[in-house]
């Protein structure tokens, strides 16, 4: 019974603790981000406490929300802040109140502006990421170094580093302005699509995180498109992108965590529901002229989403890496091209342009070229099989390989 409290309560920490710290910031300031984190921690402590002699309230996040309001106001005129620094920095913008605005509203628009504040360039790219899953996730130090493969250690640096960037930069908590919105939306779509990617080919083994991980990101994005200035082309396609890929999360991989190539994919694992989601957003991308890497990653998704095997099919997804590929260069994109190239031009062609490549610490290479030689050249298949067990990250894929080499001098 107990056990079953401690699951809601976590459930109910990832999707509040995002939204309580957003409200507190904004109505004090962003200076105070790491009070805002404390009070809230405090909140769900003494939540964990009362709850578990007294069971959980009718309405927890009222509950929440309540106890987070008399902890802020008393935290703040214990400490002098809000009279000597609060309200002097922010008279002229709003009137600070005893009451904290936790109305459905406020907490949207908070989120927004923390999302924006958080994806500030000032900040690197690894720690906008480390503050989102803490802030905007609402994920645990010990959850964010696992899903980085890192230290609690290593990831507080980081943190601490991201937010003293905040502070010296005097990041505020709002929207950007018209001339600005594109180019920051931009990077806030990076750091989703990066978190997004973190979760769906991450090396960890906690599938739960890993599927929770690409779930938040597919949430930000949703929070996106609710608000008019950033429901455009570009954030519908990386919607639909996400919610493709998420829907063939179950059938990518076994219990054994061994990866599950596309043809061997059981599509009655896919979800139906996230397909079509996945179109709806891939239809509204369609809007205007933008043409983004993800409305071009979107598409060859939808396809993968498809179980028939056309020629039409492998035509359209080679043509759309090749525009990926002078849009958005990278050697995974380079490797997935291949396989679209031998599924239309046949083992020989794919053979030639995958040797270009010459990806030499690249794990996935040598597995693509052994599959390519296997069937005509054995040998020369179980030579780069071997080269990619050297090369492979973790003991699942090591097996994985070995039972290829082994099959194969069978």
């Amino acid at each position: 019974m107990m056990e079953g409290k401690n699951e809601s309560l976590k459930q109910l920490f990832q999707q509040e603790f995002s939204k309580m710290v957003a409200v507190i910031s904004k109505q004090f300031g962003l200076h105070y981000i790491e009070i805002a984190e404390d009070i809230v921690s405090e909140t769900f402590l003494l939540a964990a406490e009362t709850w578990g002699l007294k069971g959980i309230p009718p309405n927890p996040p009222a509950w929440l929300y309540t106890v987070a309001k008399q902890k802020a106001f008393y935290h703040f005129r214990r400490n002098k802040i809000l009279q000597e620094k609060v309200i002097p920095a922010i008279r002229n913008k709003m009137e600070v109140t005893d009451e904290l605005n936790f109305s459905s509203e406020n907490i949207k628009e908070s989120q927004l502006q923390m999302m924006f504040a958080i994806c500030n360039p000032a900040i690197a790219s690894e720690s906008q990421i480390g503050l989102a899953l803490r802030i905007l996730c609402g994920f645990g130090i010990d959850e964010i170094a696992e899903a980085f493969l890192s230290n609690k250690e290593t990831i507080n640096k980081r943190l601490f580093r991201a937010k003293e960037k905040l502070r010296s930069e005097k990041i505020k908590m709002e929207m950007p302005s018209e001339n600005d919105i594109s180019s920051r939306l931009d990077n806030v779509l990076h750091i989703i699509y990066l978190l997004f990617t973190e979760g769906y080919y991450s090396q960890t083994q906690n599938q739960i995180l890993r599927k929770d991980l690409c779930l938040e990101a597919i949430c930000l994005g949703f929070m996106l498109t609710e608000y008019e200035r950033t429901n455009c082309p570009k954030t519908n396609a990386l919607m639909a992108l996400m919610s493709f890929h998420a829907s063939r999360f179950n059938a990518r991989q076994t219990d054994n965590d061994v990866v599950v190539l596309y043809e061997r994919q059981n599509d009655k694992l896919w979800d139906l529901n996230l397909i079509n989601q996945g179109t709806r957003f891939l239809d509204a991308s369609m809007q205007g002229n933008e043409l983004s890497s993800y409305h071009l990653e979107a598409k060859i998704a939808y396809w993968h989403c498809t179980k028939e095997d056309t020629n039409e099919k492998w035509e359209d997804i080679l043509g759309l890496y090749n525009q990926l590929l002078s849009v958005n260069y990278s050697p995974s994109v380079a490797l997935n091209r291949i396989y679209a190239l031998y599924k239309v031009y046949g083992q020989e062609a794919a053979l030639i342009e995958a040797e270009k490549l010459n990806l030499e610490n690249n794990h996935f290479y040598f597995l693509l070229l052994g599959e390519l030689n296997a069937g005509t050249d054995n040998e020369k298949a179980k030579h780069y099989w071997q080269k990619a067990h050297t090369l492979a990250k973790t003991d699942t894929e090591r097996q994985h390989i070995l039972k290829k080499i082994n099959r194969l001098e069978q």
